[in-house]
């Protein structure tokens, strides 16, 4: 069985430290893995859009991240497992969704198109189909900007488990500096909520 990435982090404080400053230079595992899975897919032909925060650090916004999300659809998915399980990558248990590089022990995990964010439940944010909402930064397909807030929005207003989500869209903000309006790209279910961090920014004087 292999070691996890996360489980290195945590069994050994100075590689993680290393992996941490690494990350800044896109040279850790993660990035690694994410040249990898990125590159098969290609090759493959799956249509696909990196999403979370692999995809928020190639827009702008850097922060650390352990693992890799990816948004396919229901057939590319089923796809992606026909031709990489067991050739350099496993999924954590029988029947899962999910892939382990099985050389860096990074996880791959899906989001699949037409399944919610956040609680899981019906919401009028759903993940989208790759091939609408996908940009290329830096030679990887990376869903959009509105894309990623609408996904992060929705999972942190939906799933107490989630505030970090919404954590992150504030950060964003403050980082990449969008315009008030893009509110208006924004599914209306998130679209308030977006302007309430916005102005929020804005009022503590983040935002001049």
């Amino acid at each position: 069985m292999i070691e996890t990435y996360e489980q290195r982090l945590n069994r050994d404080l100075n590689w993680a430290l290393d992996e941490g400053s690494k990350h800044f230079d896109e040279s850790n595992a993660v990035h690694r893995a994410l040249r990898r899975i990125t590159a098969r897919l290609t090759e493959l032909g799956i249509p696909f859009a990196v999403v979370g925060g692999m995809a928020m650090f190639l827009h702008g916004f850097r922060r650390f991240t352990e693992d890799v999300h990816i948004l396919a659809s229901r057939a590319g998915l089923e796809e992606i497992h026909r031709k990489l399980e067991g050739i350099g990558y496993v999924p954590p248990f029988q029947g899962s969704k999910q892939l382990r590089d099985a050389e860096l022990g990074v996880r791959i995990e899906f989001l699949v198109t037409g399944e919610y964010p956040g609680d899981g439940k019906p919401k009028p944010v759903e993940f989208p189909d790759p091939g609408q909402v996908v940009v290329n930064l830096s030679g990887v397909p990376v869903a959009n900007l509105p894309t990623l807030i609408n996904l992060k929005l929705a999972s942190g207003m939906t799933n107490p488990n989630r505030l970090k989500d919404l954590s992150d869209v504030q950060e964003l903000i403050r980082t990449l500096r969008p315009p008030r309006d893009l509110s208006n790209q924004l599914n209306p279910f998130v679209r308030a909520k977006f302007e309430e961090l916005w102005d929020g920014l804005r009022g503590a004087g983040e935002l001049e």
